[in-house]
């Protein structure tokens, strides 16, 4: 890319970064560290293509304003864990929205190929599921207790077991976007496609209601945090493909780190989910309102936390922002 077209592309995010440094009194500590990533990838590039330019030497400035002010409004370290969950990272992901909506449009396209293809083929669920599963649910169902296979393993057993495999589950969909991004589309297929089977099985056996009242207690975060995860290994899968202005190795560690810090969102969410199929889900006989309540107020989590609370804090974030004049 030639200079120009570069300060061209760059130059009114370079103004506004520029003009939010001077405004000292309003700027915060996380507004200030977003603003240093993006200026030092900048000024990578342009000490790369344009080394000794005006560009490079402007940016060059900009990323020691920034440093500087970094180190004059630091923190102190106990409250990095604080921040990074209630600023850093929600600030980042606002960046992310198109990929969480593709991860999302996969699986629910998945979800429905699934219940599909279980309704075409007899076969297919226990080719999906497994006979072993199939029957056993089977008996369960002939003894009125369906969702009897949450209550066979202890509390805690489960808990764990749940939580460290949900995690697993993540970290592939993650790891698996260094293929373009494909390996990932196929961890959120397979399991969407299971899901689809899965609440068809029951359907079938007229159980819909008694299946979904029960699952999506603990699947209603389950699954919102593994389509989340592929969304990190879709933004891995983006850095390869589309550098834009980076070089294409700069991009990917830029898209690993990112990708990483959207896992690391999850985990606390993969948690809550492990400790209600292990110790909430089972406790079949729970009111209908009870269940409704807590799947509802699991999904306006998901929603509030990874859809509404970034574009809360990007638009809180430039409010105070004047217009830009030209150079």
């Amino acid at each position: 890319m030639r200079e120009a077209a570069f300060v061209k592309q760059n130059k009114n995010k370079w103004l506004k970064f520029e003009q939010e440094l001077h405004d000292k009194k309003s700027i915060s500590p996380e507004i200030i560290s977003v603003i240093y990533l993006e200026v030092t990838d900048d000024l990578s590039y342009a000490k790369t293509f344009y080394p000794g330019s005006n560009t490079a030497a402007y940016l060059n400035e900009l990323a020691a304003s920034a440093h500087q002010m970094i180190y004059t409004n630091k923190k102190e370290p106990g409250n990095a864990f604080w921040r990074f969950y209630s600023k850093d990272f929600p600030l980042m992901f606002y960046n992310f929205q198109k990929q969480l909506l593709l991860s999302f449009l996969i699986f629910a396209i998945f979800i429905a190929v699934g219940a599909f293809s279980a309704s075409s083929d007899g076969a297919f669920v226990r080719a999906i599921l497994g006979d072993s599963y199939v029957n056993m649910t089977l008996e369960n169902i002939e003894k009125n207790d369906p969702m009897a296979v949450y209550k066979e393993m202890g509390q805690l057993d489960m808990f764990l077991g749940i939580t460290i495999n949900n995690i697993r589950v993540a970290l592939m969909a993650y790891t698996l976007g260094i293929l373009a991004g494909l390996g990932t589309a196929i961890v959120l297929m397979q399991n969407a496609i299971m899901l689809g089977s899965f609440q068809y099985f029951f359907y079938q056996n007229g159980m819909l209601w008694e299946s979904a009242r029960t699952i999506w207690i603990h699947g209603t975060i389950e699954i919102s945090v593994i389509i989340i995860a592929g969304c990190a290994g879709l933004v891995v899968g983006k850095s390869i493909l589309f550098p834009q202005t980076y070089t294409r190795l700069t991009s990917f560690v830029q898209g690993i780190k990112n990708g990483l810090k959207i896992v690391l969102s999850t985990i606390p969410f993969f948690i809550v989910a492990g400790f209600l199929e292990g110790f909430v889900t089972r406790q079949t006989n729970m009111p209908d309102w009870l269940a409704i309540l807590i799947i509802s107020l699991s999904l306006l989590s998901i929603l509030f936390y990874y859809v509404y609370y970034p574009l809360y804090l990007n638009k809180l974030k430039y409010k105070h922002a004047r217009p830009i004049h030209s150079i």
